[in-house]
């Protein structure tokens, strides 16, 4: 494949049209819609259409879109990679990704030890199945999740246990609760992790099992949003136990109670089955002394 063709294609899809492409590329526009019509004829599809004066995308052109933007943004890193070591400096880039539940203070916790070398963290924060696809063609290094990797996805990649915390329950001093933990729950108003989260179903069995019925307000796929509602007294909510005492003097909330029949467990997935990147092993053996069961 000729890169040249692939860059025009690229140039044109982020400008939205040919004339655009042709201004930045200090070219005209015939020579872009040439070498875009060459990269059409090696790849045997169309990869835009005609919509009225515009270009949209096809499917296969969003498609090939993805994976340009993949092959120049390693094209990037590696002048960057190149430039730095020219410059004298031997430094690692460790591309990680965090599963949008993982607490951001677990995460900086588990992440903190690679910054000791001569290493430089590039983080991606999203949903874990969306970090796992990154993963599969090594846009990233490593992935932070609080649950293994389901065995049904098609991923070549495995699950390094890091530790886990027992789970305790906080809530802002305005709201007024009555009764005993876990009993003062029953009634009160509660934020929840969203339903694709390992520990939404686990807390829904032990309430369950408990008796009691939180009036539930909101639900939320991002740790820190739950916790930044939590702390403005609209509910009770959840945080690792391993966090408690940050927990209560950064958002000046109480303890209610903790249980260590909910356990939220932290993973690190890797391509590797035996890690050898050493800022991933660092990670790995001070979070395996820091979340001890």
């Amino acid at each position: 494949m000729n890169f040249n063709h692939l860059r025009y294609f690229w140039a044109t899809a982020k400008a939205g049209g040919v004339v655009r492409a042709a201004e930045q590329l200090h070219t005209t526009p015939q020579t872009v819609s040439t070498q875009i019509k060459l990269l059409e004829e090696r790849l045997g599809c169309a990869l835009f259409r005609k919509s009225g004066r515009r270009l949209e995308l096809t499917d296969d052109g969003r498609q090939a879109l993805g994976y340009a933007e993949q092959i120049f943004t390693l094209g990037a890193e590696l002048e960057a990679a190149i430039g730095r070591s020219r410059a004298g400096e031997a430094v690692l880039d460790l591309r990680v990704g965090i599963a949008d539940q993982v607490p951001k203070s677990i995460a900086y916790r588990l992440l903190e030890p690679a910054l000791d070398g001569a290493v430089r963290l590039i983080c991606h924060e999203g949903k874990l199945q969306d970090l796992l696809a990154q993963l599969s063609v090594h846009r990233l290094d490593l992935v932070i999740a609080d649950e293994p990797m389901a065995r049904k996805l098609s991923v070549k990649a495995f699950s390094h246990a890091l530790g886990r915390t027992a789970m305790s329950f906080f809530a802002a001093p305005s709201l007024d609760l009555k009764g005993r933990f876990p009993k003062c729950l029953d009634g009160a108003p509660m934020l929840i992790q969203g339903a694709a989260s390992a520990m939404r179903q686990r807390l829904d069995l032990w309430l369950a099992e408990k008796g009691v019925r939180p009036r539930l307000l909101g639900e939320f796929d991002d740790a820190a949003l739950l916790t930044a509602f939590g702390r403005e007294g609209r509910g009770v909510f959840m945080a690792p136990t391993v966090l408690e005492a940050e927990t209560c003097e950064q958002f000046g909330v109480k303890v209610l109670g903790r249980t260590t029949e909910l356990v939220e467990e932290f993973y690190a997935i890797s391509v590797e089955r035996r890690l050898t990147h050493p800022a991933v092993l660092a990670i790995t053996e001070a979070a395996r002394e820091q979340l001890k069961a």
